[in-house]
């Protein structure tokens, strides 16, 4: 399976270049506006590929592309590898609704598979989370985020997503909620998940959601130490995309056969 990544000299995009090598994956082509011209494997430190680093991504040719970029250049990065008929794992987070709305329409042209968060446990706390929230439709539901003082959107794409999917779910209970994402002066609590953003340090990434009822509270955590583990769920996402005939618009819930 030929690679090309997306975002090579970012540090996301260096763990990916370096967990696809380990995994036997052919890298083949690196994409970056930094560090052009560097050789992709240098730079991941997984000695020399003979790939160095473009800036040009109309030269895309690669059987499965993987973006960890910022959300302006993954959506035409996305539309340059749908047109050439390439597979695109989509790691970007911070998108618009609008730009959403455009990955959904290029998955009908190729499999796309997106995700907020790659790891592995961040997606079966996920399904803790929809389960718990069949049985707490009473409590009232929060989440908070902790990133590094780097990171570019608030909230993140992860907290966003635990937030739509509790919503999903108190709405099959009949609640209607709104997510919230700042309260400021006068602002009682309403019908709605809240949703906050923490920044600072190197915090890879920590979200919690917790459940408050009356006399008891319920907490659900996921903490990345390093972001090996994100590295590491989106080169098993490019392997179980490069199976998929069929275009579609994918998650890491098909991946892993929730």
């Amino acid at each position: 399976m030929r690679v090309a990544v997306c975002g090579a000299a970012g540090r996301m995009g260096r763990l990916v270049v370096r967990k696809a090598v380990e995994n036997g994956l052919n890298v083949v082509q690196a994409f970056d506006i930094n560090e052009v011209g560097k050789d992709a494997g240098e730079i991941a430190g997984v000695g020399k590929l003979g790939v160095p680093v473009q800036d040009d991504v109309s030269k895309l040719d690669a059987d499965v592309m993987i973006d960890f970029t910022v959300a302006d250049a993954a959506v035409q990065n996305a539309k340059i590898a749908a047109e050439k008929g390439i597979r695109i794992v989509m790691g970007t987070t911070g998108f618009t609704e609008e730009q959403r709305s455009v990955l959904e329409e290029l998955g009908k042209k190729v499999p796309l598979l997106l995700s907020p968060n790659f790891s592995l446990g961040v997606n079966v706390f996920f399904k803790v989370v929809e389960f718990a929230a069949q049985f707490l439709s009473e409590f009232d539901v929060e989440i908070v985020e902790l990133h590094h003082r780097h990171k570019r959107d608030s909230p993140s794409g992860t907290a966003l997503k635990a937030a739509e999917i509790l919503k999903n779910v108190l709405s099959e209970k009949g609640k209607t909620l709104d997510v919230k994402t700042c309260r400021d002066g006068i602002s009682p609590r309403g019908e709605e998940i809240g949703v906050f953003g923490i920044r600072g340090g190197d915090v890879v990434g920590e979200h919690t959601v917790f459940f408050f009822g009356n006399g008891e509270r319920i907490e659900i955590t996921h903490r990345a130490t390093n972001r090996e583990c994100f590295a590491s769920g989106a080169i098993k996402a490019a392997i179980w995309l490069a199976k998929v005939d069929e275009p579609g618009f994918y998650s890491m819930s098909d991946v892993l056969g929730f």
